[in-house]
């Protein structure tokens, strides 16, 4: 089995129906999701808020670069365009994390191919990443400069400021829970 934790974003358009269209792109795949989260846009661009949240999937038939693809596919399904870094934009999803079974077990992948760098190289210093995922898997751990830390230790090294503007919603990727509501 290969499973991935992905953090998946968006803030344009109707932005609970993008993230949405991940879950049910993924679907039997899908092995947790957590709660949807407001948060402002990183990277020093103008823009308009965020959601989002953090999804996991497992396959057997699955490796990391399937992942990324699959991602890929559901933005451009989203028309995801992409022509300013850190921009706004209809659906990010972002493959943060990824295992591999060896001897028996899930062992993280890490990796410096460009394509698919893992871990994410920025996702330690990303609340918008680690509140979720906190959500889904308390006890997860991420390796950074080389050692694997709690993603709790991570969280306690950024600044406030950044965590404080995560703010959890009632919105949620179930549509069953959410009836036919939208948030754009």
């Amino acid at each position: 089995m290969t499973r991935a934790v992905l953090s998946i974003g968006s803030n344009m358009g109707d932005r609970l129906a993008h993230l949405r269209s991940v879950v049910d792109g993924f679907g039997d795949r899908v092995v947790a999701v957590s709660p949807v989260y407001s948060t402002p846009p990183w990277g020093g661009v103008e823009q308009d808020d965020y959601l989002n949240a953090v999804v996991v999937v497992d396959d057997p038939e699955f490796d990391c670069i399937d992942w990324l693809r699959t991602g890929q596919r559901l933005e451009q399904a989203a028309d995801r365009v992409r022509e300013v870094r850190w921009g706004a934009r209809t659906l990010d999803v972002d493959v943060v994390w990824c295992a591999q079974p060896e001897n028996g077990e899930l062992v993280a992948v890490t990796s410096a191919d460009p394509e698919l760098t893992l871990p994410h190289p920025q996702a330690h210093r990303r609340a918008f990443v680690l509140i979720p995922w906190l959500d889904v898997a308390p006890d997860a751990t991420l390796e950074v400069d080389g050692r694997a830390q709690a993603i709790t230790d991570l969280l306690d090294e950024l600044p406030a400021a950044e965590r404080i503007g995560v703010q959890r919603t009632e919105l949620s990727l179930s549509p069953a829970a959410e009836g036919s509501a939208s948030c754009s």
